[in-house]
């Protein structure tokens, strides 16, 4: 807003460069231009202010669509003035010439009139659409509607207003209808919920069941191989008993069969030594039976002396002593004979 210093007689005036201010005099435009200060008298002058910057106008409004549910708008208007002078003159912008504040709200008047067009053109969308399209596609379509009603709105240009851009923040149905709506999506989203739910719990039940059918199957292998095993155990016991008798009576018929060969080994050692015996008593006997009866009496006696430990007492007969003598004498006398009537000699140390 401008600004104002007063004094007794005058007061001075200083404008914003955003803001076109219009001094008028008599009825008559005096000065006028942005960012201007100036002397004025309160009495004759006439001060108008209009803002040239970029104004932004929240607009919010209901409206019926096609099939009469209520939906409301939302959005965002931005406008500036581009001729302040002839929005001057249509809109009242004087200031108090001692405050230089609005006497009126000029700024309301045209929020209300461009509010107003906006909701004009956005019904003409909304009560020949359903709501379902209104809602889908509400956006798009009410800001293109409203900004093709103000560009061919003819009276507005006149007025020296430009419309800058118009944003449409959203088009909601009613809270009913909202939680109406939403009712069938929640709905089949908690019935795909549910749905994952139980199949959650059936592939848990499935995988409980198949655990539990590996697990018994697991048992009935083991209890097969447990069954196989014992049998097993019974056949390698059964084998092994087996074997052991088969290798004890082969031991014992080794044992026997050894136990013979030695019999009759040792029968044949024995046959064969009282043979050789038998063979050498032969001999001896057909040599002692050749010799004369007193050299097997003196080897008789030879034999028995060898056995005897200790003789106390010997008689010797004439008979005995006189035959042996006489056999001494002939036997000493054919030895003469063999050598020559040369006396044996004598063996050398």
């Amino acid at each position: 807003m401008a600004q104002i210093i007063c004094f007794p007689v005058f007061r001075h005036l200083r404008s914003d460069p955003s803001h076109h201010v219009l001094h008028f005099r008599g009825g008559r435009l005096v000065r006028g231009g942005r960012g201007t200060s100036f002397w004025f008298h309160p009495l004759s002058a006439s001060i108008a202010e209009v803002p040239c910057d970029d104004r932004d106008l929240a607009f919010l409004f209901h409206g019926r669509t096609s099939d009469f549910q209520d939906v409301t708008t939302q959005g965002v208007i931005t406008y500036r003035v581009v001729d302040p002078e002839i929005l001057a003159r249509r809109v009242d912008f004087s200031i108090d010439p001692s405050r230089g504040t609005w006497k009126h709200a000029p700024l309301d008047q045209i929020a209300q009139l461009l509010t107003q067009l906006a909701q004009q053109f956005a019904w003409d969308y909304i009560v020949h659409t359903p709501v379902n399209e209104v809602l889908a596609e509400g956006m798009v379509q009410v800001g293109d509607r409203i900004r093709a009603g103000f560009a061919g709105h003819g009276p507005l240009p006149k007025m020296g207003i430009e419309i800058v851009s118009v944003r449409v923040s959203g088009v909601a149905p009613t809270a009913d209808l909202e939680k109406a709506l939403q009712t069938p999506t929640r709905e089949a989203i908690q019935q795909r919920a549910d749905e994952a739910t139980f199949q959650r719990r059936a592939m848990a039940v499935e995988k409980e069941r198949a655990i539990q059918e590996n697990e018994l199957q697991n048992r009935i292998e083991l209890a097969r191989r447990e069954e196989a095993l014992i049998t097993q155990q019974g056949q390698n016991g059964r084998r092994l008993a087996r074997e052991k008798a088969e290798a004890g009576a082969i031991e014992s018929e080794a044992l026997a069969a050894r136990r013979k060969l030695e019999a009759a080994t040792k029968a044949d050692g024995i046959r064969t030594v009282e043979g050789a015996r038998g063979e050498a008593e032969r001999e001896r006997m057909a040599i002692y039976r050749d010799m004369p009866v007193p050299v097997l009496m003196g080897l008789a006696a030879r034999r028995f002396a060898g056995k005897l430990r200790r003789i106390d007492h010997l008689n010797l007969g004439p008979d005995l002593f006189g035959t042996a003598l006489t056999d001494l004498i002939e036997a000493g006398t054919r030895r003469l004979g063999v050598n020559g009537g040369k006396p044996p000699a004598a063996k050398a140390d």
